[in-house]
């Protein structure tokens, strides 16, 4: 029986200088990105009329694109005007997820492996999401850990580090838990397997120095900014798993539901904690331009 390919969601696509609504077939299975996953992507959000860090995702996924071989084909200005075209698509009422893309068609000549970055194909996809009601998470370390960008594509936001973020989730899941805590493969804390990762000790704010297994992502910045300009200290550094066990908060940053808390790590419960939410205020306050800064 074939399975149904049309999206849970409103959906509409840009590629090939048209909007296409619905899930529109773009790879073919000789297509490079089908196979050998020359694929890069990011995720930006609409919601109430506010796209927060639109800009800055749309510089990220060209940048991307680079770091895979591929070559980008619209300028971020190009892909963020396009954006708030498809935007005007939807009602209005509910929250939006923008994902430009870029794909290899072809693998270059002498070596099928590598991609042939003159074949690189653009498209931006957006479809309805809420964004959740902000409930705490749990966690619980993960057996599996981030790559080193010895052994993986980690300077790309990339479709191929995904499965192992997937796996970590169905892991945690099938012990009870929401999310995976990942270490890298020296074994310190990098991120969650789906979102950057903080801890709160005697008002002190820290999170895993950025050391290229893991995406350092636009909000995880946008919020330590912001945390700085309203006076608390924010450290980047190298965290352990014991660390965050003596944490008093624990609270994630992600493009897909902003700030979120963790009311468990494996054994150790976690209460809702006062920076954690106003880490949340600050950068919902900064989205709705009710703050002055822009850290």
């Amino acid at each position: 029986m074939a399975v149904d390919t049309s999206p849970r969601s409103t959906t509409w696509t840009y590629v090939d200088g048209e909007w296409l609504p619905g899930n529109p077939p773009l790879i073919g299975p000789t297509s490079h990105a089908m196979w050998l996953a020359s694929t890069v992507f990011d995720g930006a959000r609409w919601f109430d009329g506010i796209a927060p860090d639109l800009d800055l995702h749309c510089q990220r996924v060209n940048r991307s694109a680079i770091n895979m071989g591929l070559k980008p084909v619209k300028t971020a200005e190009e892909i963020e005007a396009l954006a708030w075209e498809g935007i005007k698509k939807f009602d209005g009422k509910t929250p939006i997820y923008i994902k430009p893309m870029y794909w290899g068609e072809h693998g270059s000549a002498g070596s099928v492996v590598t991609v042939d970055g003159e074949s690189t194909r653009f498209a931006l996809c957006l479809f309805e999401a809420p964004l959740g009601n902000h409930a705490p998470n749990s966690l619980t370390v993960s057996p599996y850990r981030r790559p080193s960008p010895e052994t993986a594509m980690t300077d790309a936001k990339t479709g191929s580090l995904y499965p192992n973020s997937g796996r970590a989730i169905a892991e945690a899941k099938s012990r009870g838990f929401d999310n995976a805590l990942m270490r890298d493969m020296s074994g310190n804390v990098a991120e969650t397997a789906s979102s950057n990762i903080f801890m709160v000790k005697d008002g002190i704010v820290s999170t895993p120095i950025a050391n290229r297994t893991f995406l350092a992502g636009i909000t995880r910045a946008r919020v330590i900014g912001l945390l700085r300009k309203a006076g608390f200290e924010v450290r980047e550094m190298t965290l352990s798993v014991e660390d965050f066990m003596s944490a008093d908060e624990i609270f994630t940053t992600g493009n897909y539901s902003k700030v979120v808390g963790i009311s468990r790590l494996d054994g150790r419960d976690f209460q809702p904690g006062p920076v954690t939410r106003k880490a949340f205020e600050l950068y919902m306050d900064w989205a709705f331009g009710r703050s002055e800064s822009d850290s």
